[in-house]
């Protein structure tokens, strides 16, 4: 064994009292807080509202949790069904064990239904989405640290990973570092979010481009990260390759199709997150049944927050509107979270 290696914690779980505090359901929840307030701030400055990814976050994060548990059950079987095995485990999400591609899947179904619900068109609010998630991707990974698992093949390099030998598997009881590819993940996908925020700013992307791209570059990774872990799933080869590998293959084709099309179809960003029926309604509401836009324009007024962070307008935002009132004022900012570019910048421009 190396004499330069990553420690792995004793125990996966700290005590407040008689309050059990498990590291994998904290990385898990601080994942869901972080993704929910990137998400709030991107979807602010693409024309959304105040709350509105919260109430959505609802239905989202229920929906992902179910979701990504069914898919590691449904893999898993073997560890929760048969001879010695306890059904009753597989409802015990906290000991570890979730699929990202059923969390995603059924998260997005969340989505849709909060989404339709207060009438915001999906694409855009799972592109407002998406670069949080993988923030939530990288923060969830360290609970795999916590529980000894998920780790790749015997390593003697100086940042691998230390394993107690309860939780070796079959055939590596001999060796004691390993390679931490929860780490390798985690890095992989903090990356990935500033590719996805600095793309997204560069090309101004909407009509679900982002949360396409976000698929692309994430299955990248993953598919690499995927050949260096040996534990054992149901379905570990697969015409030569795990049901991972191909997973993030067939996932990464899709998605560079639908990129591709919906680029040309649709090149931009969207005008409007809202349907026209909720423009109606909030018409409705206002008393104004000809335009929601400040300046009387045929299009809605988009006044995005000067400090998106904080989901504040900024102090002279009132002075921004065109006193003839052709065309709608914008406000722009130069957040790198919410990849609006600078005022005066061009489209898909940024300022040195």
């Amino acid at each position: 064994m190396s004499t330069l290696f990553i420690p792995s914690p004793s125990g996966g779980v700290g005590y407040t009292g008689p309050l059990p505090l498990r590291g994998y359901a904290l990385c898990i929840i601080a994942g869901i807080v972080a993704a929910v307030w990137i998400g709030a701030r991107r979807s602010l400055a693409r024309g959304g509202t105040q709350g509105e990814v919260t109430d959505i976050a609802l239905w989202a994060v229920p929906f992902g949790v179910v979701g990504g548990r069914l898919y590691h059950v449904i893999t898993d079987h073997d560890l929760y069904f048969g001879d010695g095995r306890s059904a009753i485990n597989a409802l015990y999400v906290w000991r570890g064990g979730l699929g990202i591609w059923g969390a995603i899947a059924l998260g997005g179904v969340g989505v849709w239904i909060g989404a339709h619900r207060k009438g915001i068109r999906v694409p855009p609010m799972l592109d407002a989405l998406a670069p949080g998630v993988l923030i939530a991707q990288a923060m969830g990974r360290w609970g795999n640290w916590f529980n000894q698992e998920l780790f790749g093949r015997p390593s003697t390099l100086p940042w691998a990973l230390k394993i107690d030998p309860q939780n070796r598997p079959p055939g590596y009881e001999q060796y004691a570092t390993f390679q931490p590819t929860f780490l390798y993940e985690s890095i992989w996908v903090v990356a990935a979010f500033f590719f996805v925020v600095w793309a997204d700013r560069r090309f101004r992307l909407g009509h679900g481009r982002v949360m396409a791209l976000y698929v692309m570059v994430y299955t990248v990774g993953r598919g690499w990260i995927e050949t260096l872990r040996i534990d054992t799933v149901e379905y570990n080869h697969v015409l030569g390759l795990r049901l991972n590998v191909w997973t993030s293959i067939v996932l990464f084709v899709l998605a560079a199709v639908y990129f591709v099309v919906v680029g040309r179809r649709s090149p931009g960003r969207e005008a409007e997150v809202y349907t026209e029926d909720r423009l109606a309604a909030d018409r409705a509401l206002t008393g104004d049944d000809t335009s929601t836009g400040a300046s009387g324009g045929d299009e809605p007024a988009t006044v995005s927050a000067g400090d998106p962070v904080a989901g504040s307008p900024p102090a002279d935002a009132s002075k921004s509107a065109d006193p003839g009132g052709g065309a709608p004022a914008t406000v722009q900012s130069a957040d790198p979270v919410t990849e609006s570019p600078p005022g005066g910048a061009e489209p898909g421009r940024t300022k040195d």
